[in-house]
């Protein structure tokens, strides 16, 4: 099976056809690790469900501002939702499929599709304008501080005027032979800055106002002979923490940066491309593997592995109080525990698989199942 063309398969498909390729030609270790049954420390119980779309062959992951839950589906569902209790405030439905979504800072909602579409929804979820990328959108627009962000699937970041769609600048990243299919969120740093990681594993802080850079650091760099070796992207979201800023790519390695100037703190051989999760004492990944990992996030040390899931399609990980939570392939969440990596709790979404990370809203855990299901937990 031919796993990388031009572009890789979105993330669960790239996943997915790995595990069934090396299955074919029996690779045992990529045959999902069979579940056991864990003694469960952790109470967690489904505080409300809802829907939205299914995803189709993107990932959609939904966003959390404040009290309110944002959610979108291919066939161009947007709905806002209580996170406290479930219930629909919005839902619409764009003139357009989607294949990103979603971005807001509480006032403005933002998607993005297939061909470039760029939708901006009010208050209220009525569309205010719409625009064009020139490219495909796969990573949720960055939304806040006058700006409407959006990046295309060959590496362009675009910066709409958040009031009137008016595009102001265009930031061109340097192009690679060949590259992942995977989204690459877009952070908010300092007063005028974004940040977010490209393919070629780099890393870079861009003006909010014009678009240039001001700093780029390699979080890794290509290693190999042919093509697919030397893929080295930087995957998922990068972090901020005070001052710390942490990413991962995929065969590259994990680590922490000066989020001022980007000066490495510490990095160590890793490879992944979901992405990691950080607070003030941890950075938690999972590997190309479905390997969990954590390490000290002021130090580096790694403190803990845990390869009970491995090959399971997990997603990137959620930290959320003691527990680090991830979704796999199908629709199981496992909490394992941030000190020790031991398993303290499960629940089980449905069988559609979870793609996205989970997300945090208040005490609740928030997953989206690939069906389109919306799931919130509450850990005790």
């Amino acid at each position: 099976m031919n796993l990388l063309n031009r572009y890789a398969r979105p993330i669960a498909y790239l996943l997915i056809a790995t595990a069934l390729a090396a299955c074919s030609s029996k690779d045992v270790r990529r045959i999902p690790t069979p579940l056991t049954d864990i003694k469960s420390v952790l109470d967690v119980k489904q505080a409300w469900s809802n829907s939205v779309g299914k995803a189709g062959p993107y990932l959609f992951e939904p966003l959390v501002v404040g009290n309110a839950v944002y959610a979108a589906g291919a066939n161009g569902s947007v709905a806002k939702i209580d996170a406290t209790n479930g219930q629909t405030l919005w839902h619409i439905k764009v003139d357009g499929d989607l294949s990103a979504g979603v971005g807001g800072d509480g006032n403005l909602t933002a998607v993005g599709g297939p061909k470039g579409e760029v939708y901006v929804l009010g208050p209220d979820g009525k569309l205010l304008w719409r625009a064009s990328a020139d490219g495909e959108i796969i990573t949720p627009p960055l939304v806040g501080k006058g700006y409407v962000i959006v990046r295309t699937i060959d590496g362009r970041v675009v910066g709409f005027n958040a009031d009137t769609g008016e595009q102001k600048w265009v930031y061109r990243s340097r192009a690679v032979p060949l590259n992942l299919r995977t989204t690459l969120d877009m952070i908010f740093i300092g007063q005028n800055a974004i940040l977010t990681g490209f393919s070629g594993g780099t890393m870079a802080a861009l003006s909010l106002d014009t678009g240039d850079i001001f700093w780029q650091t390699a979080v890794s760099y290509p290693s190999g002979v042919t093509e697919v070796e030397r893929i080295n992207d930087v995957a998922g979201a990068p972090t901020l923490v005070g001052a710390q800023t942490c990413a991962v790519t995929f065969q590259g390695r994990i680590g922490c940066f000066n989020a001022e100037n980007g000066q490495p703190l510490w990095t160590h051989p890793y490879s992944s491309y979901g992405g990691l999760a950080q607070d003030e004492r941890t950075v938690a990944s999972t590997d190309d593997w479905s390997v969990v990992s954590a390490y000290d996030a002021g130090r580096g040390t790694k403190l803990w592995s845990n390869d009970k899931l491995k090959s399971r399609a997990l997603t990137a990980p959620t930290i959320i109080g003691d527990a680090v939570a991830v979704g796999d392939y199908k629709g199981y969440v496992h909490f394992l525990s941030r000190d020790t990596g031991l398993f303290i709790g499960r629940v089980h979404a449905n069988n559609s698989g979870i793609t996205a990370r989970p997300l945090v809203a208040g005490k609740l855990l928030i997953v989206q199942t690939s069906n389109g299901d919306l799931y919130a937990y509450r850990p005790q």
